[in-house]
């Protein structure tokens, strides 16, 4: 395999998590006794550019299908950071009833929705109709299909250039870098702006963040890796804010190379940072896998012990890094007999691979489990906050990562 962006050869593994479903391909009942599709999940690690890349096996028609599951506007918090991020752009970038702002990969319309509320005119591309009708039933024009630079030409022929392009948390999930970027570039006003949100690589390293690791993430995002990427595609990076989303994002705005913004401090602080940290040294891609394996016996070691001791121990959050650790681990409905989640499109099925069922967070409640595994542990203080008061006797709540903890 050679590198997505630079066409190097690629010697180096990061981590392999053996073979696994995609991590948001849910099952029903009668899919069960079926045969389940599986990829190898295998990372390298380009020592040319630095991008971190998962090994080509599956297809993005095949990840994101027309059921696609995941529904941004689930998450309380996520809500309130798309609405401040909007709120802070349209006055950062003096966007009004004239300006166009576009979003890739708009999901269910959680971010646009504040923009249609500020009568400024959007529209979302989306691939996925589940999201896309949802996003539709708010006022969101929707353009379903894969982003990409043959896409940007048409969009551009329809709708023209847009002041502002936000593709939060999608970079990642795109095979072909490098024709989305260009793509993203060429539908961009001479004087517009390009926001990318994606989790930084640097996080997942320091705190072993192995579980955001899945088919959907083709690429794990340095400053390093993205300033090449944005070169390549006649981009420059103006700024870049650390946020705490995902456990540790990056949000970072690109201009065209022959605009009259200079770079903010902030780039060259955060690629200071980076280098600093190794991330241009390829030894430091090297202690991942053990820590992994630290993190799977961690796991398994707990929930064996409480069914052993008669405790009951269930899930929160049927999310897509859950998947990736229950997988790794093996851990079956033997040890986690259940998973709560508050998206409906997801009650009533089954964890890919696991078969663990997916249940509302009333049947949780219900259940009175002595333990609760938080699996998406970026948003765990707000699941806690949520759900802790619904238990008549309050459960003690336990994520896995970095290192198993439990919260009495």
């Amino acid at each position: 395999m050679r590198c997505r962006h630079c066409n190097a050869e690629l010697n180096h593994d990061l981590i392999d998590l053996g073979e696994m479903p995609p991590s948001n391909a849910y099952l029903i009942e009668a899919e069960l006794t079926k045969t389940e599709p599986t990829y190898p999940l295998k990372v390298k690690v380009c020592d040319n550019c630095f991008l971190v890349q998962t090994e080509d096996f599956a297809r993005a028609d095949e990840l994101f299908t027309a059921d696609y599951a995941y529904f941004s506007s689930t998450s309380q918090s996520w809500l309130a950071h798309a609405r401040r991020f909007a709120d802070s752009a349209i006055e950062r970038f003096q966007l009004s009833k004239e300006s166009l702002v576009i979003e890739l990969a708009s999901n269910d319309g959680y971010l646009l929705k504040n923009f249609v509320a500020a009568e400024i005119p959007c529209l979302g591309v989306e691939p996925t109709n589940a999201t896309a009708d949802a996003a539709e039933g708010l006022g969101i024009p929707q353009w379903r299909d894969f982003f990409s630079r043959r896409a940007s030409e048409k969009i551009m022929a329809q709708y023209g250039q847009a002041d502002l392009i936000i593709g939060n948390n999608v970079l990642a999930h795109v095979p072909d870098i490098n024709d989305f970027v260009s793509g993203a570039a060429s539908l961009l006003k001479s004087t517009g702006t390009i926001s990318f949100e994606f989790p930084h690589l640097l996080n997942l390293l320091r705190h072993c963040q192995f579980d955001t690791i899945y088919h959907e993430h083709f690429s794990y995002l340095s400053m390093i890796a993205l300033q090449r990427i944005a070169q390549a595609a006649q981009l420059k990076i103006i700024d870049v804010m650390q946020l705490p989303t995902h456990g540790g994002s990056l949000r970072v705005y690109l201009a065209h190379h022959d605009d009259p913004r200079a770079p903010s401090a902030n780039v060259d602080a955060v690629l200071r940072e980076e280098f600093d940290f190794g991330i241009a040294d390829i030894t430091t891609y090297e202690a991942l896998q053990q820590e992994a394996e630290r993190i799977k016996a961690e796991l398994v070691d707990f929930l064996a012990s409480a069914r052993a001791d008669g405790k009951k121990v269930l899930g929160y959050g049927a999310a897509a890094k859950g998947n990736t650790l229950l997988n790794f681990a093996g851990v079956t409905p033997d040890l986690l007999p259940m998973i709560a989640d508050a998206a409906p499109s997801k009650q009533g099925k089954y964890m890919p691979g696991s078969h663990i069922p997916i249940v509302t967070p009333d049947q949780l409640v219900h259940a009175e489990p002595d333990d609760v595994l938080i699996l998406p542990w970026n948003i765990g203080p707000e699941i806690m906050a949520s759900i802790s008061p619904r238990f008549s006797s309050k459960p003690r709540f336990v994520w896995a990562i970095p290192t198993l903890t439990i919260e009495e």
